[in-house]
């Protein structure tokens, strides 16, 4: 048996609150690894947590300006030199696409001969998996995830939401939410078949419990009805009538709706709401504006018609609530499309999944204060097709 095999067996064998102490372990056992500690991403995407503390506790590691948190970036791993021989591997902890964090790994340089080094990422490929399946059975890597507290609101958000990015050979999507660990009713959804992609994006109405209680019920009402096999209209319509029988109107909820068909590029929308939508093509940034329906819930038995339009390959489709377009600066100026579009034109050289985090980061110097008034939602999508 070789020795990634005994590493994989490891990790799929170990307890759910074990996966650090195993990977240290079957590293220094297969690879004569000295040290080696799992780092996740926290909510705000700022910096890589320690998961573990033992034996000694690492400090945070910033997600800008160290090594670590290049290798998070480029999702690739960087060597650097350590002392005597021995070397700091930071190997992307990823699992399709989506960024978890950074496993780092002080061996001797020798042991990335070879296939050493092709070895190591796919046993950080392997650990990703595992830490995906052990949130269902231990908290420890949630957890690990926070730097702040947070509230009670957007630890319900949180745990709706599907991962943070995701990937397939026919796009790249990638979210991020602030503030991330105050955050109300925002919300983004996705799911994907072997043809097409699901996504939902959701400004939000209100504030704290109820307006994470609003969105729970409009998202879960939505999955309920594209899992029965629904068409898009028709899953707006029925999360419309959830929501109206529960708040009668008092509350409702604005949200995008796309079905995207992977081997054409078409996509059907349902715009019932305020989210809005760009595109990046060819160098040009230009609103893709839809036949704007009703919020779902404000009326009863509200029905929904179905638009389409195409992507192209190598389209770029970036998704905003109104928490950033109609953020106004400490004189009252409005963020607004302009300044928006300059900031997609500025990342447009950055991977979908930095996009985001890019765009929040600029909407905060505009903002002039590091904690927003409303919930601010980018989602990035870049179209490969097939």
């Amino acid at each position: 048996m070789n020795r990634f095999v005994t590493a994989e067996r490891a990790l799929r064998t170990a307890a759910p609150h074990e996966l650090p102490d195993a990977v240290r372990r079957v590293l220094a056992e297969q690879y004569a690894a000295r040290a080696a500690e799992l780092f996740m991403a926290d909510y705000g995407l700022t910096v890589l947590q320690p998961v573990t503390a033992l034996p000694h506790a690492p400090e945070p590691l910033s997600v800008n300006g160290t090594t670590a948190g290049r290798a998070f970036g480029a999702q690739e791993p960087i060597v650097e030199p350590d002392r005597d021989g021995l070397v700091r591997v930071h190997l992307p902890v990823t699992v399709r696409g989506d960024r978890l964090g950074v496993l780092s790994v002080t061996l001797p340089d020798a042991e990335l001969d070879g296939n050493g080094l092709a070895e190591l990422s796919e046993i950080a490929e392997v650990l990703a998996h595992e830490v995906v399946v052990a949130e269902r059975d231990t908290d420890l890597y949630l957890q690990a995830r926070r730097k702040d507290r947070l509230t009670l609101a957007a630890e319900m958000q949180w745990q709706l939401l599907p991962g943070r990015s995701c990937g397939r050979p026919e796009y790249e999507l990638s979210a991020q939410l602030e503030p991330a660990y105050a955050i109300f009713g925002d919300n983004f959804d996705w799911s994907a078949t072997a043809d097409h992609l699901m996504l939902y994006v959701t400004n939000g109405m209100g504030e704290g419990i109820e307006a994470s209680l609003l969105t729970n019920l409009a998202i879960n009402a939505l999955r309920n009805a594209r899992r029965a096999g629904l068409a898009l209209a028709d899953q707006a319509a029925l999360a419309d009538q959830a929501v109206y029988a529960h708040y009668q109107g008092r509350c409702y909820l604005s949200v995008l709706m796309f079905d995207f068909e992977l081997a054409t590029g078409r996509v059907r929308v349902v715009d019932a709401g305020s989210p809005q939508t760009l595109r990046l093509r060819g160098g040009t940034v230009e609103p893709i504006d839809f036949e704007a329906q009703l919020p779902l819930g404000m009326f009863e038995e509200t029905d929904y018609v179905t638009q389409e339009f195409q992507v192209e390959p190598g389209d770029r489709l970036v998704f905003v609530s109104d928490g950033v377009y109609a953020v106004a600066d400490p004189k009252g100026e409005v963020y607004g499309d302009a300044a928006l579009a300059r900031a997609i034109q500025s990342t447009r050289l950055l991977p979908a999944a930095e996009v985001p985090r890019a765009i929040l980061r600029e909407l905060s110097g505009h903002r002039g204060r590091p904690v927003p008034d409303d919930d601010a939602l980018v989602v990035c999508l870049d179209w490969h097709g097939r």
